[in-house]
């Protein structure tokens, strides 16, 4: 990656790809982004929904398929994704290009279902980024050095973020979530919740684990500590309120961290 030029990776999924029409909201914020950012890459999840779809296809053809072809058939959400994402970019007069995890240089362990990323190696994402396209990757999914069609799990597109800023030395990680950030509470049942504007990477995770990873998977929040690469929580759609950003800081913080 050449010196001096910005870098920026961002995460859709879940609210930000729950539905056709929201791809198109989605192509107008990178779009905003690309004044500051000459190099942005997107990781994408599946759309809302799809995936519990084709576990459940699978399980009615196979009550226990085997994890090869379970691999082979989940990966298709993501890939399904990126491909719309391209498409209403391409609509608003973006060139952007798609890639499945493998074609993006995700390597990984062999254990289907729950691979673990053992390197990246982005050659074709930084060839897309060199003609100035915005390059969109499929989360969630790798490949094995045995050349097999891997998912990384729970969590796998947050991971998948992470992993890219680091190989790509990224500035910052952006996830758009529904919540839009890190709250003393459960901000969907207590309406006292106090959205967290700044964390370190390790009082992020220490709520993260205290909360079963509900807004940011602990792998990626590990991944990103060990790098100090910097992660801002963004709300999707987006509203006042600047999210919560995590870098390698020690601030005190103002409130206490997420009890429940």
């Amino acid at each position: 990656m050449p010196k001096n030029v910005k870098t920026l990776i961002m995460k859709f999924g879940g609210a930000s790809v729950a539905s056709p029409d929201k791809f198109s909201s989605c192509a107008e914020l990178v779009a905003a982004r690309r004044e500051e950012y000459p190099r942005i890459v997107i990781v994408v999840s599946a759309m809302r929904g799809m995936t519990e779809q084709l576990i459940s296809l699978a399980q009615e053809v196979h009550p226990a398929p085997p994890r090869r072809e379970y691999d082979m058939l989940v990966s298709v959400g993501e890939r399904i994704s990126i491909s719309l994402l391209a498409m209403a970019l391409a609509a608003q007069g973006h060139e952007a290009v798609s890639f499945t995890g493998s074609q993006s240089g995700i390597m990984t362990s062999s254990h289907h279902g729950e691979a673990k990323i053992l390197e990246v190696r982005p050659k074709r994402i930084l060839e897309a980024l060199g003609r100035r396209q915005i390059a969109i990757v499929a989360g969630f999914q790798g490949v094995s050095l045995e050349r097999e069609i891997t998912t990384l799990g729970r969590g796998g597109s947050d991971t998948t973020a992470v992993a890219l800023g680091v190989a790509l030395r990224a500035e910052k990680v952006e996830f758009f979530k529904d919540v839009g950030g890190i709250y003393t509470a459960n901000p969907k049942v207590a309406l006292d919740a106090e959205l967290i504007s700044e964390l370190s990477h390790g009082q992020a995770l220490e709520v993260v684990n205290k909360t079963g990873g509900q807004v940011l998977h602990p792998r990626a929040l590990e991944l990103a500590a060990r790098s100090g690469l910097p992660l801002h929580l963004r709300p999707f759609p987006p509203r006042s309120g600047s999210g919560t950003t995590i870098t390698s800081s020690s601030t005190p913080l103002s409130c206490p961290l997420y009890e429940k």
